[in-house]
């Protein structure tokens, strides 16, 4: 999820959080599809079930393309406040290209973080709860079932200083779990119909996070960010990926912002290991240069990989920071008019 470490700026302005949300121009106002006005028909588990899903692409790309500044600390956090509009046309997009789940833009929102920006913990709760809301609606472009996975983000996405892509952060699991729970209780209580426990670096924050979401109500995925053939704190992907047995509440497990070269082997093994479906969405390929603030190389993220993977055992497959709309089209085509067991 590209790059937490960003350089704060000025507090953003901000409507008042009881301002509706607006329709972003040239989208069609709508209920999710599967139920008309409510969520979707099938649980995420059933769809699982019944054959792959195809997840979104990365939010903060479709946003820039949109024009909009990521460049702030809260990052795409920071437009729940002054561009709500924007978030949902970016969500809206993925709908049209066949995403059947949207991931919700709350990767590095906190309460912590937004109180450096002066919002108080009431007014952070219901930006959560907007966060689900812009997803949900813009899942009402189609006619079909489209999830709403709301995101949980590591805790260095909070510190915005790279962490997320080293775990290590000297915390005990019972404090990562504190500052976990409390966003966690606000999500469910926003009705998404699943949450996405992302780009985690480390397994000792997984467990973490496994135990904060505990009785929350909701199904869940666990999605390690990796190198090689471990997570990015070290520890081999067998025991990452081991900490889910016995926790059915984990739908999925598995990677993301990953490199695609490192995805194929990292399904293999979760499959193994757990015998749960599969989530796999990684990057483009190019790599993130903290010091020149850019993209370097090229991209490597090849939609044909996705056969491989769901033969390995992958049954929610996207991708990561810079796969845009028309790589998750090519994505829905290659894996069928069926895809979740229901048409797309």
């Amino acid at each position: 999820m590209y790059p937490a470490h960003r350089a704060e700026g000025p507090p953003p302005r901000r409507p008042p959080v009881g301002t509706p949300e607006v329709a972003p121009v040239g989208a069609t106002a709508g209920t999710p599809g599967g139920a008309l006005g409510g969520p979707p028909v099938r649980t995420l588990g059933q769809a699982l079930a019944a054959g792959p899903v195809v997840l979104d692409g990365g939010l903060s790309n479709q946003l820039e393309a949109q024009g909009c500044d990521l460049s702030d600390a809260l990052w795409s956090a920071r437009l729940l406040t002054d561009g709500p509009g924007q978030i949902e046309a970016a969500h809206t997009a993925y709908v049209r290209a066949g995403a059947q789940v949207l991931i919700t833009s709350g990767y590095q929102a906190t309460f912590e973080g937004f109180a450096r920006r002066g919002i108080g913990r009431a007014e952070a709760a219901e930006l959560f709860a907007r966060s689900v809301r812009l997803a949900r609606r813009a899942a009402g472009a189609v006619e079909r079932d489209v999830w709403v996975a709301a995101s949980v983000g590591p805790y260095g996405a909070m510190l915005a200083d790279g962490s997320e892509y080293r775990g290590r952060y000297g915390l005990t699991g019972r404090e990562l779990e504190r500052f976990h729970r409390p966003r966690i209780e606000a999500l469910a209580a926003a009705g998404p119909d699943v949450l996405a426990l992302e780009t985690v670096p480390d397994a000792d924050e997984a467990e973490a996070l496994l135990q904060a979401v505990e009785g929350c109500g909701l199904p869940v995925w666990l999605s390690y960010s990796v190198a090689g053939d471990r997570t990015r704190a070290g520890q081999p992907l067998e025991t990452a990926f081991g900490l889910v047995r016995g926790h059915d509440e984990v739908v999925a497990v598995g990677v993301n912002c990953c490199d695609p070269a490192d995805a194929g082997r990292a399904v293999r093994v979760a499959a193994e290991v757990t015998g749960k479906p599969v989530v796999v969405y990684p990057n483009s390929g190019e790599r993130w240069d903290a010091g020149g603030r850019g993209w370097v190389g090229a991209p490597t993220f090849e939609p044909g990989r996705a056969r491989a993977w769901q033969d390995a055992g992958a049954r929610l497959i996207g991708g990561c920071c810079r796969v845009g709309p028309d790589t998750v089209a090519e994505l829905a085509g290659l894996l069928g008019p069926t895809a979740g067991g229901g048409p797309m």
